[in-house]
C-alpha cells in the first residue's frame, strides 16, 4: 500500500509551479479577486449603514447642554432659549457620546407644514424663526400623522438607506455570482489545460518509464489528483482569501465604530486561534490515516474484483470478503476519526463566538448606559462579531482540502518531473522507405547488468519474411519493441534502409514499422474505429484490410457489421477474432515492414488456418518479422533466426536448420512430441 508521505497544508514550490498554468488567465484571476474585494466590501458595509441609520434617523439623536455651562469642545451646535443643541455623534470633552435621558428632535423651520405644526403646539416645541426641537417624551405625545410629519427628514432618509441596503444585496448578489463563476471557469480551464499536458507527457515516455509505473498511479493522477487542484482554485483560495478580508475589514470596522469596544472584543479572538491551530495538527493527521485507508480499500478491490475467477475457482471467498471486512474497517476508524475532530471543533468555535457576544452585549450596554456608544454601534458590533467568527470556522475546515490539493499536486509534478521520452532529433529525416532491416552488434537491458541481447547482428532484405524463434527470454519481443523505438537500444544501432532509426522522425519510423503484438489491446468503440485507431482511411483499403486478415470471416456474426460496439477490452469477441482483428489494424495503415509477434501463439486450429490463408497476401511486396511459438506456421518463412543468450545462434531455412541437428531442430522435435501427444 503506498503510504501518505505529504504533511504540509502549504507549500510554496508546488504553488509556483501551478502558476505556470494560472498565468493563461491572469485576467480572469483579477477579476474574480476584484470581485470578491467588492463583495466583501459590500457585506461590511452594510452593518455601518444599518448603525448609521439608527442613530441619525431612527432614534432622537440630539442632546443639549447649557449655553453658560462648562466649554465644550465641540463644532458648533443650535443655540435656542439658552441651551445649545448638539447632535449625538458629537462628542464631549471626555470622549462620551451626548446622550441621556435628554434627548430631542431637532429640524429646520423652512417648511410650511412644520411651522404650522409647531405653532399648534407652542406648548412641547421651542423654537426660533429658523429652528425647532422637542423633547423625546413630549414627542410622543404627538398623533401618528403629526409625528411622521415633523420627521419627514428622518423618514425620507430610512427610504434612502433601505435603498441602498438593496442596492448592497444586489451589488453583492451579482459580484459573489462573477467572483465564483470566474474562479470555477478558472479552475476548471486548468485542471483541462493540466490534464492535456500531462497526458501529452506520459504518451511520449518510453515503456521502460510505463512498465515501471503502474497503471493505477498514472490514472489516478491524470484524474483524481488534478482534480484536488481544481478544488484548491475553486473552493480554497477563494474561500480563504475573502475569509481573511472579511476578518480584516471587521477588524478595522469595529475600531472605526469605537476604538474600546474593539479592544475588548478582539480580547476574546486568543482563545479561538488556539483552537484552530489545535484542529490544524489533528485534521492533518486523521486526514493522512484516511487517505491511506481510502487508498488501501481501493486496492484491495482492483485487485480481488479484477482476479475474482481465481478467487472463485479457489474457494476464497470467505477469506476475501473477511480481509476487506478488516480493510473496510480501518477506513470506518479513521472516518469516524476525522468526524470527532471536527465533531469537537465546529462547537468549540460556536462556543467562543457565544462567549465574545455575550462580552460584547454585557459591556456595550454599560457603555450605552453610560452614554460612550450608541445603541446603533452596539448593534452593528452584535451583527459584525458573527461576520468574524464565521470565517475561523471556514479557514479551519480548508485545512483539509489544502493538504489534499498540496498532495494531489506534489503527485502531479511528480509525474511531470520523471522524464524518460524517447529523444528524436531537432530535424529528423523523413525519407520514403522500402524496408530493409539491420542490426548491428546490438546490446540491450531492461534492467542493468541483466542483458538480454548481447551484440546481436542480423539483416533483412526489403520483400523478406524472416521469422525469429528461440527459448522464452532469448529476446524475441524486444526486438519488435527495439526497431518500433518503444524502447531505445544501450548500444550498437539499428538501420533501416542504411539510416539510423534513431535518425528518423518517430512518425515516420511508426508509420513504417506496424506490429501486430500477441496481447491484443481494444479501445472502446466500434469495430471499425478498433481498425483505423482514428486514421483517415478510404472505404477501399479498410475494405482490402479486412478481406486480406480474414475478418470479414466472422463479421457477418455481428448485428450492426462493422459499427458493431465492442465490449471492454473487446469481451464480446474470441481471442482469435481479437487477434485477426489486429492484422487488420496493421494492414490497414499499409506498413512497409510488418512484425507479426507472436501473431497465432492463442489461435485455435481453425482460425490459424484463416491466417495462413491471409499469410501470403500479407507478407507480399512487405518486410516481415515472424515472431513464433508455433513452429508450423513459419516453415515457408524465407529465412529462420534462432535467438539464444542474446544473439543469433542459428539462421537459415526450415530444411536448413533441421539438417543441422542444433537448437531448432530440438525446439521443433519438441513441439511435434508434444502436438502427437495433446
Amino acid at each position: 500500500m503506498e503510504k501518505e508521505q505529504i504533511i504540509k497544508e502549504y507549500d510554496p514550490v508546488i504553488l509556483k509551479k501551478l502558476m505556470v498554468f494560472v498565468n493563461p488567465h491572469a485576467k480572469w484571476v483579477i477579476i474574480g479577486v476584484l470581485s470578491l474585494m467588492i463583495a466583501t466590501a459590500v457585506e461590511l458595509i452594510k452593518p455601518i449603514v444599518i448603525q448609521k441609520t439608527i442613530d441619525n434617523n431612527v432614534l432622537a439623536h440630539y442632546s443639549r447642554v447649557k449655553e453658560d455651562g462648562e466649554p465644550i469642545p465641540l463644532s458648533e451646535g443650535i443655540i435656542l432659549e439658552g441651551y445649545v443643541y448638539y447632535s449625538r455623534k458629537e462628542l464631549d470633552a471626555d470622549g462620551r457620546l451626548l446622550t441621556g435621558p435628554d434627548e430631542w428632535h431637532l429640524v429646520s423651520m423652512g417648511d410650511e407644514s412644520i411651522r404650522s405644526l409647531v405653532n399648534s403646539r407652542r406648548d412641547i416645541f421651542i423654537f426660533d424663526g429658523n429652528f425647532s426641537v422637542v423633547s423625546d417624551v413630549d414627542f410622543k405625545t404627538l398623533s401618528e400623522e403629526e409625528r411622521k410629519l415633523y420627521r419627514a427628514e428622518d423618514i425620507a432618509s430610512i427610504v434612502r438607506s433601505s435603498l441602498i441596503i438593496m442596492l448592497l444585496l444586489f451589488l453583492g448578489i451579482v459580484f459573489t455570482f462573477v467572483q465564483i463563476f470566474l474562479m470555477a471557469l478558472t479552475s476548471q480551464n486548468i485542471m483541462k489545460s493540466m490534464r492535456v499536458k500531462l497526458f501529452r507527457h506520459l504518451t511520449g515516455q518510453s515503456l521502460s518509464y510505463l512498465s515501471e509505473t503502474p497503471v493505477g498511479k498514472l490514472v489516478s493522477g491524470v484524474t483524481n489528483d488534478v482534480a484536488t487542484i481544481d478544488e484548491l482554485f475553486s473552493s480554497v483560495f477563494s474561500a480563504l482569501l475573502k475569509d481573511v478580508l472579511l476578518m480584516i475589514g471587521v477588524v478595522i470596522a469595529l475600531f472605526y465604530l469605537d476604538v474600546k469596544l474593539a479592544l475588548i472584543t478582539l480580547l476574546t479572538v486568543p482563545p479561538a486561534m488556539v483552537v484552530i491551530e489545535i484542529l490544524r495538527k489533528k485534521s492533518r493527521e486523521v486526514y493522512r490515516r484516511v487517505r491511506m485507508h481510502v487508498s488501501g480499500v481501493n486496492s484491495f478491490l482492483s485487485e480481488h474484483i479484477s482476479g475474482m475467477a481465481i478467487v472463485q475457482m479457489f474457494g476464497r471467498e470467505l477469506e476475501s470478503q473477511k480481509k476487506f471486512r478488516k480493510e473496510n474497517g480501518k477506513l470506518l476508524k479513521a472516518n469516524m476519526n476525522q468526524m470527532y475532530v471536527h465533531a469537537f471543533f465546529r462547537p468549540l468555535i460556536d462556543l467562543l463566538a457565544s462567549v465574545s457576544l455575550a462580552v460584547i452585549i454585557y459591556v456595550g450596554a454599560g457603555f450605552y448606559e453610560s452614554g460612550i456608544i450608541s445603541l446603533g454601534i452596539l448593534i452593528a458590533y452584535i451583527n459584525l462579531i458573527g461576520k468574524f467568527y464565521d470565517p475561523l470556522k471556514d479557514i479551519a475546515e480548508k485545512f483539509s482540502i489544502m493538504q489534499s490539493a498540496m498532495a494531489g499536486g506534489e503527485r502531479v509534478f511528480a509525474l511531470f518531473g520523471r522524464d524518460n521520452t524517447i529523444e528524436e532529433k531537432e530535424n529528423p529525416q523523413t525519407p520514403e522507405l522500402v524496408g530493409s532491416i539491420e542490426f548491428k552488434d546490438v546490446h540491450f537491458a531492461y534492467k542493468k547488468d541483466i542483458p538480454v541481447l548481447k551484440g546481436l547482428n542480423f539483416k533483412v532484405n526489403p520483400g523478406e519474411t524472416v521469422a525469429i524463434v528461440g527459448y522464452t527470454g532469448a529476446g524475441k519481443t524486444t526486438i519488435a519493441s527495439l526497431l518500433t523505438r518503444l524502447w531505445d537500444i544501450d548500444e550498437g544501432a539499428i538501420l533501416i534502409d542504411g539510416v539510423d532509426i534513431k535518425d528518423l522522425s518517430l512518425h515516420r519510423l511508426r508509420e513504417t514499422v506496424q506490429p501486430v503484438q500477441q496481447d491484443v489491446f481494444i479501445f472502446a468503440g466500434d469495430i471499425r474505429k478498433n481498425i483505423t485507431i482514428g486514421s483517415d482511411i478510404s472505404d477501399e483499403k479498410f475494405q482490402k484490410a479486412v478481406e486480406a486478415s480474414e475478418v470479414d470471416s466472422f463479421i457477418g456474426n455481428f448485428d450492426k457489421s462493422y459499427d458493431t460496439e465492442l465490449s471492454e477490452r473487446g469481451a464480446n469477441l474470441s481471442v482469435g477474432q481479437r487477434q485477426l482483428l489486429s492484422f487488420a489494424r496493421a494492414l490497414a495503415h499499409d506498413p512497409r515492414i510488418l512484425i507479426l509477434d507472436e501473431a497465432t501463439a492463442h489461435i485455435d486450429t481453425e482460425t490459424e488456418e484463416l491466417i495462413q490463408r491471409a499469410l501470403k497476401n500479407l507478407v507480399k511486396d512487405r518486410t516481415s518479422l515472424v515472431i513464433a511459438h508455433r513452429l508450423s506456421t513459419i516453415r515457408n518463412a524465407d529465412r529462420i533466426m534462432v535467438l539464444n543468450d542474446g544473439v543469433v545462434a542459428e539462421i537459415g531455412t526450415h530444411d536448413e536448420l533441421i539438417e543441422q541437428k542444433g537448437i531448432y531442430s530440438t525446439l521443433y522435435e519438441l513441439q511435434y512430441q508434444r502436438e502427437i501427444f495433446i
